[in-house]
This record gives C-alpha cells, structure tokens and sequence, in this order.
C-alpha cells in the first residue's frame, strides 16, 4: 500500500511538472495573429527608395570599424547620423559623457506626443564590436532607426516617440553600467519618465531562405522555423503584453514573416542589445533581431560588411516597423 501510494505520488509529481512546463512553452510562443507565409510581394516604389536609403546608411556608417578603439570613425558616425536627423527637421538632443579618455555621446530626437506624459524609444546602437565594420550589427538597426524618424517626421503621435542613437553597446562595455543604454535607462528613471515601450533594433538585415539556416538555444528549435527568414521580435516575461501588442500590429502592416517569444533573461540571447537596459530599470522593453549569431554566419566577424546586409528584406521589415510605431503610438497625419 505504502509503494504503492508512493509511487501515484510520483506520478503526480510528473504530470504536475509536465503541465507546468507545457503552460510555461505556451506563455512564451503564444503569439497574436500568424506569420506571413506567402511569396513575398514585389517591392513598391516607396520600398524601392527605402531599400536604397539603406544601403547608403549602413556604407557610411559602416564600411570601417567605429567603437572606442576607433574614435575618429565613431565620431564619423555619429556626426552622419546627427546630420541626417537635422536635415529631416528634427531638434537633435545629445546626452555626453567621457569613458576611455574620450567624451562619447547618445543620440536622441522626437515626436512630442499630445499625452506628454508617456514615451517611446526606438533604438539602436551605432558603434561596431572591436574587429569588424558592424554593417549588420549593428549598421542595419541603425539604418533602420534613421529611416524610421524620416518617415514618421510630421506625425502628430499620442505619446512621445524617441529616436535614440546608442553609443557603447559592445565590449568592453556590454551588459556594464557603462553602456550607452543603460546611462540612457538610468536618466529616463532618474527624472521620471514614464516609458511605456522600448524597441531595440539589433542586427535586423540578414535573411535566408534555405532550410537548416536558423539556429537557437535549445530546446526553442522545437516550435520555431528552421529556415532564417523571418524577423523576431524577443521580450521578457514582463514585457509579454507589450511583445503582444508590438507583433500583432507589425502583423497588420507588414508582408514579411515574424516570430515571437517572452522567455525568462536565462535563456541565451534574450537580453544581449539595449533593451535589457530598460528591463533593468523596471520600463517594458522588446528586441527586434535577426537572431544575429543563431543565424549571421558573419557576426562579429571583420566579414561583416555592407554588401552582406539584405536591403531589400530590411527595406520590407521598416515599412511594418512604420506601421507598428504609428499604430502603437496613436499618430495620425503626415
């Protein structure tokens, strides 16, 4: 009687443990809407252009390496990006400071919203890892940060939308206080700030349709695509309904396929851009990838230059990233 109860006791241990971790893979890979499966469509005239802009954005910003070893690049770098956002109309803020014996600095612009009291960041880091140009990670993001504030300039937003240019994502300073990001993050807390999303544009312009190119942390190749040609979007637990909100209106204006997850910081990659930052400081944050090393055979590597990023699929994932921040940040006009 006594092995026997035992072992129903065990049993039950089991199939408890076997629902909970059921439950815990259905919160993380449950996802509004479906991924865009279809032939992708040609490009319109508007893409077209975007795709171009691209191009030239991630060739001057990245066609040399530009971090903290590589200053005179770096301030390249930033001063093309500030010049750009200048000359879309933009009032271009900075926030400075001084590491390695030189003054670095973010970058930041915005569409102040009719509800002041609520904020959007959009953004993406411009310096290179130490021995590579950075034209994917992360001159794509960038690329796409720039196009974004092009096109959503003159739009009248319910909350303030921030283009925010990030300095120092890459060792030696990834994951320190010493980020860019984080001296983002902590001013944001420090003054109030009520941030209701935050997106990072990392590593976003590499796509490939032969089957066995995506890879991950196990076990999530078990519900994803195996084919790397889609952009995911990738939240922490506590950022799920944001990641919810985020997919599903990407999903409304875009062709492009997309995945999701909200998975726990533990699980490799989940918080490796500037949007673990904002997690830090307690703001509901998202990263918008390619999956960078799951699937970029050219990540972090001194191959990865400009004629590796796919602009026109890049071209394709800013017309829905438009559409997501519009929607999401209730702007109208333009």
């Amino acid at each position: 009687m006594k092995r026997t109860r035992e072992s129903l006791l065990r049993m039950l241990f089991w199939l408890l443990l076997i629902i909970a971790l059921a439950w815990l893979a259905w919160y993380a890979i449950a996802i509004p809407g479906k991924s865009y499966r279809e032939p992708l469509p040609p490009l319109s005239d508007e893409e077209k252009q975007l795709a171009h802009n691209l191009r030239e954005h991630v060739v001057s910003i990245a066609t040399r390496e530009h971090n903290y070893l590589n200053p005179a690049e770096l301030e390249a770098a930033a001063r093309y990006i500030e010049g750009l956002l200048q000359g879309f109309g933009y009032t271009v803020g900075t926030q400075r400071f001084s590491r390695e014996g030189h003054e670095a600095r973010n970058i930041e612009v915005e569409l102040p919203g009719r509800n002041a009291g609520h904020v959007i960041v959009v953004g993406a880091h411009y310096d290179s890892v130490i021995g590579a140009p950075g034209a994917n990670d992360n001159g794509s993001g960038v690329g796409a940060l720039i196009e974004l504030a092009r096109l959503t300039r003159g739009t009248r937003p319910e909350v303030t939308v921030r283009f925010v240019a990030f300095v120092d994502e890459e060792p030696p300073f990834f994951q320190s206080g010493e980020m860019g990001s984080q001296r983002y993050a902590r001013r944001c807390r420090a003054r109030g700030e009520a941030v209701t999303a935050m997106f990072s544009l990392e590593t976003i312009g590499y796509y490939s349709s032969r089957p066995g190119s995506q890879h991950y942390p196990p076990p999530l190749q078990l519900f994803y695509p195996t084919t790397g040609n889609f952009i995911a979007f990738v939240a922490n637990l506590r950022s799920r309904a944001l990641l919810h909100r985020a997919i599903a209106a990407f999903r409304r204006h875009a062709r492009f396929p997309s995945e999701g997850i909200a998975a726990p910081a533990v699980v490799p990659g989940i918080d490796w851009s500037d949007h673990g930052s904002f997690w830090q400081q307690g703001y509901p944050a998202l990263m918008i990838t390619d999956t960078a090393l799951y699937r970029y055979p050219d990540y972090h590597a001194e191959s990865d230059t400009p004629e590796k990023v796919d602009y026109e699929r890049l071209a394709r994932v800013v017309t829905g990233l438009r559409g997501m921040l519009l929607e999401l940040s209730g702007a109208a006009g333009g």
